[in-house]
């Protein structure tokens, strides 16, 4: 059934920029989350609400626009200019890092985070300002379409459902998680009045949803202990996914074979893959420690294996990234230092936004290292598999949401343990090669059952099972 749909995302589906001719340009956004959406602008009547990000976007900001996506369905934008300093609060303070590495559990708490006069202000004058920016553009998209139900995504817009339902109490409204839920002693790292406020903003939507039944059994404990509320009505667990058959048809496109070609030119016989951003939760630094381990124990393989990391710069304006990004260059360093010989490197890292080299990648691993600290699901360890050309098998972490659904057919790593990750990445690269071969198909299988419009049917029906009187 098509329905019409309010989208509220901090990163909207495109920017707007001017050519050398003057002309106005469009970018499509990048972001798994938007290439997540993309399918509920195919099958349904949405209009899109996010920041004004570029100064094009300023321009256009307020106004309603015209789009298209790459399939040619249609929608409707509408960009929010926000006041800079209060934007730069709300993102680069608040929501990046202090959410991020409040729900990644990253903060290392003896020295960090220092919840001082700055932050109080960067809650109150940014965070809280924008939401109400937010708020106040749905409202009036309601307004023009008061059958619409609104579909809030992620940590950045925690106080906007609020703020939206003291205005319209009767509307549709469902916020989708796309990060981890700590349990509630890691909320308590804010100030009481900041984390109240968050759990009462997303009890204020009539459907909450999260990748897995941990993050939705964490919320559930979150809002009893911290509001004394039972969330177990209004929440549920929807793992998102992707579109298999797009993924299938840009394995061949141009772009990735020119890719690949330039992989297999310089291709050791056992390749080690990871795709990530450079951000501190991917947990990049003990992968390559992990792989200094397996090249202590296994010399026979010097000049034979290589791992290729391709990393895409993540956040570099906060401090912590920038230095997380500083600290993955020189292990990699150290490594090659240590084991390096003439015409073999054993890490080659390449840190570049570049997509087309990432799947051309996914299709060339015979190992596929994805050791996430904590992830909300972790999209590249559905991708890759998909378009995998050697049997590869895939090494994942615990704390991933994909190895709820993937981990029967991935080879567990504990994310902190590095020795049992270097021996993950040996017991994979010496499985038989049937074993190796039933493992990818059955996480093909799974991924293509459980695509990306089951994720949206998931998340639409449970808003439709929920009565008008139980929204608050």
């Amino acid at each position: 059934m098509r329905r019409k749909l309010i989208v509220v995302s901090n990163r909207g589906p495109v920017s707007y920029g001017r050519g050398p001719d003057g002309s106005r340009t469009a970018k499509r956004g990048g972001g798994g989350l938007v290439t997540a959406l993309r399918s509920l602008v195919q099958y349904h009547e949405v209009t899109w609400i996010a920041s004004a990000i570029t100064e094009e976007d300023r321009a256009v900001a307020g106004q309603t626009l015209d789009e298209t996506a790459g399939d040619g369905s249609p929608y409707k934008l509408q960009l929010v200019a926000h006041d800079r300093q209060a934007y730069d609060w709300y993102y680069n303070v608040v929501a990046n890092p202090m959410l991020w590495f409040v729900q990644h559990s990253l903060w290392e708490l003896p020295y960090a985070p220092k919840v001082d006069a700055a932050f109080h202000r960067a809650w109150s004058e940014g965070y809280v300002s924008v939401n109400a920016s937010f708020a106040a553009a749905v409202d009036a998209a309601l307004e023009r379409t008061p059958d619409a139900a609104v579909f809030f995504h992620d940590y950045h817009l925690y106080l906007a459902p609020r703020m939206v339902r003291e205005r319209r109490p009767d509307a549709a409204l469902v916020h989708f998680v796309h990060i981890p839920w700590p349990q509630p002693d890691y909320w308590r790292i804010l100030p009481k009045g900041a984390r109240s406020a968050i759990h009462d903003g997303l009890m204020a939507n009539d459907v909450v949803g999260f990748h897995t039944e941990r993050w939705r059994r964490n919320f559930i404990y979150s809002v009893r202990e911290l509001l004394g509320e039972d969330a177990t009505a209004r929440t549920v667990t929807a793992p998102i996914s992707v579109d298999a058959a797009e993924f299938v048809e840009l394995a061949q496109s141009d772009a990735v074979l020119r890719a690949e070609r330039e992989i297999l030119a310089d291709r050791p016989e056992k390749l080690v893959v990871r795709v990530d951003r450079t951000d501190p939760s991917k947990n990049i630094v003990r992968g390559f420690r992990a792989f200094e381990l397996y090249l202590e124990a296994h010399p026979e393989m010097h000049r034979l294996v290589g791992m290729l990391a391709l990393l895409d710069p993540s956040r570099q304006d906060i401090p912590e990234y920038a230095e997380y990004l500083g600290a993955i260059q020189r292990e990699a360093r150290r490594v090659n230092d240590r084991f390096q010989q003439s015409g073999w490197r054993p890490i080659d890292l390449e840190i570049a936004d570049d997509f087309a080299k990432s799947v051309a990648a996914y299709k060339q691993f015979d190992v596929l290292l994805v050791n996430a600290i904590f992830d909300g699901m972790n999209l590249v360890a559905k991708e890759a598999p998909l378009v995998n050309e050697r049997d590869g098998v895939v090494v994942l972490s615990e704390n991933a949401g994909a190895h709820a659904e993937l981990g029967e057919w991935a080879l567990t790593v504990n994310p902190f343990d590095v020795k049992g990750q270097a021996d993950a990445i040996e017991v994979a690269l010496s499985m038989d090669a049937g074993d190796r071969r039933a493992r990818l198909e059955a996480i093909r299988a799974h991924v293509r059952e459980h695509d990306l419009n089951r994720w949206t049917d998931t998340l639409l029906a449970a808003l439709d099972r929920v009565a008008a009187p139980a929204r608050r």
